[in-house]
């Protein structure tokens, strides 16, 4: 005789629930959790049901239509205010695995950085107007002493177009009309940033908002690509990635310049003088950490040699022969190659098929541990140009795949995944910014998580977002699924040190390490230091 009783109904519902939610790696190593863990992430969710009503429930008169997970750049200024920050903030977060160097430090301390700089100009290729500021963008470079100018003001009725201006000297001669030395950081600012307007309004398609994208990359290219103020930003990225909880960095530098400007305005810094500088940066910071009494905060960082995707198969060659030969140099800093750039837009890694094979063999012909971690499935497509990267990325390979934002489509390729221990790199901040996404809450992470896909929370480019550290990416992760607790965070942080390319050896230090600081954090949730100031 068939049961129909509730009781029997509500057991087989809790069954199912429960047998889907054990593929979650979170949920199905729940029996190693400590008590201490289970009290603290009971905590945590607690404190999640009471900000949901308090914070995210009620009327703001600056944000309207709030909810938990919400579209970031909107949100901001409410997560900052919210205990569940609080409390991500001071977690160890592990390792940051995606990331592009010349987007790492937030967009006011480059300002700052560039200011100190006698060599660094500005100038418009248009005539300044009040009325024209916001579209008229700035052009800045390290020119040489033979370049420099007695133009004194950008914004002067005698200045001409294209005259270089001394940055610190524009700043300070900008015109009260204008709204003065602060109306010049405000426009410097933008220009190498996204706002709330442009990412959810003016800019309302994937093309727009990477035309808008881009743009800030090529603006901020005159900071980054400075080579003395490229020592004070790394140690800059450094030191701010420790004091959010980010033990370990790989993050991708793009080699697509053969030459860096140096102090005298002169292309000569060359691809061995970044890897050198990097190097002595890393060793630098890590006598700092030892200085502080805290030498387990920064285990190190490594390099993943990155070209952009529009170059010719030739070109490609000679860049991944400039690669192997710095891993031969420098393998302890050599963590992969990778080819960055729009998906949407430039050539799909089909189009570079023969170079990316002749790459694998060479590496396995050489006997070194070098692999492809490729950015792929950065699309919303399905069966598109873009999507099917997902399918060359992983014949090819790839030790983790950048994005995979449209890997949940892909069955097989979710299996293929979990078979061969491939990580993805989710970054659902700029997911979102960048229009893939109306907010966490529809982002595909969830899927892959409850698909025990091995995922690593990853900024992406947080000068730009906004989204510096981790701890926005964790909170907006934990908000965004009624299912995620604090365990799913630690778990989301260990698994980045385990997809790491760091030996075996290295590895489980790392991890032992973090285990460590993960107790001590959950100590500090229990007993609520946590929330101290």
């Amino acid at each position: 005789m068939v049961d129909n009783s509730i009781e029997s109904y509500l057991a087989a519902r809790n069954a199912l629930i429960s047998e889907e939610r054990s593929i979650r790696r979170d949920f199905r190593e729940l029996h190693k959790a400590t008590d201490a863990e289970l009290h603290a992430d009971q905590i945590v969710r607690a404190i999640k049901l009471e900000e949901a009503k308090t914070i995210w429930a009620i009327d703001h008169p600056d944000t309207p239509n709030v909810f938990p997970g919400m579209s970031y750049l909107s949100a901001r200024s409410l997560i900052t205010k919210t205990k569940i920050f609080q409390l991500i903030s001071k977690m160890p977060k592990g390792a940051l695995l995606h990331s592009h160097l010349d987007a790492m430090v937030n967009a006011a301390d480059l300002l700052k950085m560039a200011l100190e700089e006698p060599a660094m100009h500005v100038k418009v290729s248009t005539r300044l107007m009040v009325s024209s500021l916001e579209s008229t963008m700035p052009i800045f470079r390290g020119l040489k002493p033979s370049e420099y100018s007695d133009e004194s003001s950008i914004t002067s009725s005698t200045y001409v177009p294209g005259t270089w201006v001394q940055i610190r000297r524009a700043r300070e001669s900008f015109a009260s009309e204008y709204g003065g030395s602060e109306a010049f950081d405000a426009w410097v600012i933008a220009s190498i940033t996204i706002n709330p307007k442009e990412a959810y309004e003016t800019h309302n398609t994937v093309k727009k908002i990477w035309k808008k994208f881009e743009n800030t990359f090529e603006i901020a290219e005159g900071f980054t690509t400075f080579f003395p103020l490229w020592k004070k930003y790394l140690k800059e990225f450094f030191m701010s990635s420790i004091e959010d909880g980010i033990s370990f960095i790989e993050t991708r530098l793009n080699f697509f310049l053969k030459y860096l400007i140096d102090a005298k305005g002169e292309e000569t810094v060359s691809h061995r003088d970044l890897v050198v500088t990097f190097d002595e940066v890393v060793q630098d910071v890590k006598n700092e950490m030892n200085r502080q009494g805290r030498p387990e905060a920064f285990i190190g960082a490594r390099i993943i040699y990155a070209t952009l995707r529009f170059i010719s198969c030739e070109e490609l060659n000679w860049y991944v022969d400039d690669c192997i030969e710095l891993k031969q140099e420098f393998p302890h800093l050599i963590a992969g190659f990778d080819l960055v750039g729009s998906e949407n837009d430039f050539k799909p890694l089909i189009f570079y098929i023969e170079p990316l094979l002749r790459f694998k063999h060479r590496v396995q012909e050489l006997g070194i541990d070098l692999p492809l971690i490729l950015h792929a499935g950065e699309t919303f497509g399905d069966g598109s140009e873009p999507d099917s990267n997902l399918y060359d990325a992983i014949l090819l390979g790839t030790k983790r795949i950048g994005h995979g934002f449209s890997l949940a489509k892909h069955p097989r390729l979710i299996e293929l995944v979990k078979e061969r221990g491939i990580a993805v790199e989710v970054c659902p901040i700029s997911n979102e910014i960048l229009r893939l996404t109306s907010s966490v809450c529809t982002h595909p992470l969830a899927s892959l998580i409850n698909q025990d896909v091995a995922v690593a929370l990853c900024s992406d480019d947080p000068s730009v977002f906004g989204n510096m550290g981790l701890s926005f990416d964790f909170f907006q992760v934990l908000m965004g699924s009624d299912i995620n607790g604090l365990l799913t965070l630690g778990m989301l942080a260990r698994q980045s040190l385990e997809h790491c390319t760091l030996d075996n050896a290295e590895k489980a230090r790392a991890i032992t390490l973090w285990e460590k600081q993960w107790a001590v954090f959950i100590e500090s949730v229990v007993d609520g230091r946590v929330f101290a100031t």
